[in-house]
């Protein structure tokens, strides 16, 4: 355990380390008027919660959880890595987004995604005669499509798809995620603080199994202040994939942080 552990942190700081460095190059190969209008942005967070919910919402970790965001890209192509632990120190998931924005006018945006993902799961182990904890390193691959109409600059439907394939013999060979899903992004609450609320319905496959469900985030934060609160909530509607619970909640503390630069 001690050793993945240790192998996952020297993967994790590598991938910083060249990520910062590749977004802050000079650009001394480039003329002035072929860079002039170009921009790039670095931002992330940090989340901690009583409760990791995963990206399919009816699945949890069941326990508190710490996941750490990174952003770094372009007007049009982003990386986009995430990084999801317990907060006993065990590796949850590490997911390696590229998303690509393919329309981004003021009514209209769609961009797509794709990913290698690795879940880690709890196992038991035999070992000398008894059995011991051990994680099980779970490899997916997954894209994803994303059109969203804006009804003003702040309210928007859309939709999401997901799709995903296990590369290994212990996984979920084929997962399709479709969700319909509204966005509320600046909900005024006084002259400092706004909320935030993204309801969803989706549909859920994963090989024969499948089923429909509802979640709802809710966020509350402050005008140029980096801390939010955030909770979601997810209750099965009609399925028969297995899962902890039908109703699955949590609330996290959210330190997010953004920058744009321009190269000269």
């Amino acid at each position: 355990m001690n050793q993945i552990t240790h192998f996952c942190a020297v993967k994790i700081y590598s991938l910083l380390v060249c990520c910062t460095l590749l977004t802050s190059q000079p650009a001394f190969a480039q003329s002035t008027d072929s860079t002039k209008n170009q921009s790039r942005h670095i931002g992330g967070g940090v989340t901690v919660t009583n409760n990791g919910i995963s990206l399919l919402p009816t699945f949890s970790l069941g326990k508190p959880a710490a996941i750490f965001d990174l952003n770094v890209g372009g007007k049009k192509l982003s990386f986009e890595p995430q990084f999801r632990f317990s907060l006993e120190g065990k590796p949850w998931s590490y997911i390696f987004w590229w998303r690509y924005k393919l329309v981004n006018s003021s009514k209209f945006k769609f961009s797509a995604g794709a990913h290698p993902a690795v879940i880690f799961k709890e196992t038991i182990a035999p070992s000398n005669g008894s059995s011991s904890d051990m994680l099980e390193a779970q490899r997916y691959i997954a894209a994803e499509f994303v059109p969203n109409y804006f009804i003003t600059e702040s309210i928007s439907v859309g939709l999401y798809y997901l799709t995903s394939h296990g590369l290994d013999a212990s996984t979920i060979n084929q997962t399709h995620f479709l969700t319909i899903n509204g966005n509320f992004s600046n909900i005024k609450l006084n002259e400092k603080y706004y909320m935030k609320f993204n309801p969803q319905l989706y549909y859920l496959k994963m090989d024969e199994k499948d089923g429909y469900y509802a979640t709802a985030t809710i966020t509350l934060a402050k005008h140029d202040f980096p801390l939010s609160i955030q909770s979601i909530t997810n209750q099965a509607i009609e399925t028969n994939i297995p899962a902890k619970s039908d109703f699955v909640w949590n609330v996290s503390l959210i330190y997010s942080f953004s920058n744009e630069y321009a190269k000269k």
